[in-house]
Formats: structure tokens, sequence, C-alpha cells
């Protein structure tokens, strides 16, 4: 969610569409128009990559320089890129439909709704019965029980890796369907970011 804020931010920066405030300089760049389709393509491939590097730092810092033991290295590495992409865009998904309102729905739906619901600390059972049915389809929940899979019962399919993996690939979808639909949408609209330019209006010649 951190990442996909950054990444929206230096795309905007880079297409020119807002300044980029570095200590006392204020950077902008000369505009290159791109369609809101154009726009979150390139700020998810851009996800995707980040979350190989991000993915490593993340295995590094635990398996390497805390000494977490990970019999199944590769694979931990694997689901953990392939959840930080799939979180990140979705993230980039509603940040692009929303536009600046997103940041709350990305709050409520990766942090408000998802830590609550995610079965690290607190049993499902505990929880009301609002948080119970969030944990159907929140991301977190679908993340944490594939992590305790591959850690703890030694990757097994049915002790929630497969889940896992079937619920990121639905988030991916329903991102990818959601996300480029809606702005398709606006793009065939004429709901521009930046509308085309009008012809000053005339006025009238003093009598």
């Amino acid at each position: 969610m951190l990442s996909a804020n950054v990444i929206s931010g230096q795309v905007d920066h880079a297409l020119g569409y807002t300044h980029n405030d570095m200590g006392p300089l204020r950077l902008h760049r000369p505009l290159i128009r791109a369609t809101r389709v154009q726009t979150l393509a390139i700020s998810s491939t851009l996800m995707a990559g980040l979350s190989l590097l991000m993915g490593s730092l993340v295995m590094a810092g635990a398996v390497g320089v805390m000494g977490m033991h990970a019999a199944h290295l590769p694979l931990l590495w694997l689901y953990s890129v392939c959840a930080i992409a799939v979180s990140g865009i979705g993230a980039l998904t509603l940040l692009a439909v929303f536009g600046t309102p997103g940041m709350l729905v990305v709050t409520l739906v990766f942090i408000g709704m998802a830590v609550p619901t995610a079965g690290a600390t607190t049993p499902l059972q505990a929880l009301p019965g609002f948080y119970r049915f969030l944990a159907e389809f929140e991301p977190l929940r679908q993340i944490t029980g594939g992590i305790r899979s591959i850690l703890y019962y030694d990757a097994q399919a049915d002790a929630g890796l497969t889940r896992g993996w079937v619920m990121m690939a639905a988030t991916l979808a329903a991102a990818a369907l959601f996300g480029f639909g809606m702005l398709g949408w606006y793009d065939r609209k004429g709901l521009h970011r930046i509308p085309a330019e009008t012809e000053p209006e005339k006025t009238a010649a003093p009598a």
C-alpha cells in the first residue's frame, strides 16, 4: 500500500500532472498526455517490477539478518513477491478510480478492515460476525493463511496455501476488471485528467 502511494505520485510527476517537492526545490516536468488506462498500466508494471526487489529485501531481512527458519525459501519468496504485487496493484486501482478519496478507501480496505480479520493474532472465532464475514475475502487473511502454510505446515496445499493462491488470482482479476473497466469508461466519456484546452471567451468591444 505504501509503495502504491509512492508509485502513483511519482508516475503523476513523471507525466507532468503534479509537482514534486525535493526540499526547497519544486520540480515540474513537461506534461505528457496519457489516458487514465495508460497511467494505470504504467503504475501496475512498475509495481510488479518493484515487488521483486521488495520481496527479496523482506527475505534478506527476515531470513538472512534475523535468522528466521524457512525450509521452503524459494516458495516463500515467490509467494511474498506475488502478495506484494497483487496488494500493490489493488491499491493502485483504488487510487486511480477514486482519486484523492482513494487514499481513504485503500486505508480502510488494506488496514482498517484487513488487520483485524487477518487471523494472525486474534482467532476468527473471537471476532464479531461482521469481521468474520470480511475474512472470507479480505486479502491479508488469505496472505496470512498461505504464509502460515509455508512456514509451519510444510507448504501443504490444504493448509491454506491453495486458498491463498486462488484468492490472490481472484483479487488480481477483480482489480484489473474494475480498474481498467472504470478508467476506460472515464476515457471514453472524455473525463480526462486535464481537459482539452478551450478557446478564451471573446469579449465585446467597448461602445
